[in-house]
C-alpha cells in the first residue's frame, strides 16, 4: 500500500492554476537516508540547480512543522515558506513534508504554492519518493501551459538529484 499526500483545501489537485507530481522508486537506499538530504534545506543547493537564496529557519537546517524559510527557484523571486507537515520516516509510517510558498506580487506576479513530499520503505524493499505541488496564481496559470512542462521537467530534477546525492552519500 503505498502513501498519499494530505492537500489542504485550498490546494486539492484540479481545482488550482497548475498541478505537477513525480515519483520515483529506488532501491539501494532508504526512507531514513532520503529523509536526511531532503529534510536538510542547507543541502538542497549540493543536488538541485534550481535553488538558491536559502535563508534556513531560525531553529536550525532541518524543516520542522512550524518552521519558516525562503528561498528562490526557477526564476521566482524569494519565496517565503511555511512547513505545515514535517514527520520522519518510521518503519510504519511514511516520511511526509510539506510548506506552503508564496509571493505577494500584484495581479501578474502573486504565486501561492503547496509542495509536498512522501518518502517511504516499501513492502518490496525499495523506497519510493513521492513529490506534489498545487499552485495558484498567473504565473503558475502560464506555467501548467508550457511544453514541455517546465514544472514537471524541474521536479524531476529535484527528484533524481535528490536520489543520487543520497546514492552516492549513504555508501
Amino acid at each position: 500500500m503505498t502513501s498519499h499526500i494530505v492537500w489542504p483545501e485550498k490546494y486539492l489537485p484540479g481545482t488550482t492554476d497548475n498541478f505537477v507530481s513525480n515519483e520515483m522508486f529506488v532501491k539501494g537506499i532508504t526512507a531514513k537516508q532520503v529523509w536526511f538530504y531532503l529534510n536538510k534545506i542547507t543541502k538542497w543547493e549540493s543536488y538541485y540547480d534550481h535553488v538558491g537564496e536559502i535563508t534556513p529557519p531560525a531553529s536550525g537546517p532541518t524543516l520542522d512543522k512550524g518552521d519558516t524559510f525562503s528561498f528562490s527557484t526557477i526564476g521566482f523571486p524569494p519565496l517565503q515558506s511555511e512547513v505545515w507537515e514535517s514527520v520522519p520516516p518510521s518503519p510504519t509510517t511514511p516520511g511526509r513534508l510539506a510548506w506552503r510558498a508564496w509571493h505577494d506580487g500584484d495581479a501578474n506576479s502573486m504565486i501561492d504554492m503547496y509542495h509536498a513530499w512522501i518518502v517511504e520503505d516499501t513492502e518490496w524493499g525499495v523506497v519510493r519518493i513521492l513529490t506534489q505541488e498545487s499552485q495558484i496564481g498567473k504565473p503558475a496559470a502560464q506555467l501548467s501551459k508550457t511544453r514541455p512542462n517546465r514544472m514537471v521537467n524541474e521536479h524531476q530534477e529535484w527528484l533524481e538529484g535528490l536520489v543520487k546525492f543520497t546514492l552516492a552519500h549513504s555508501k
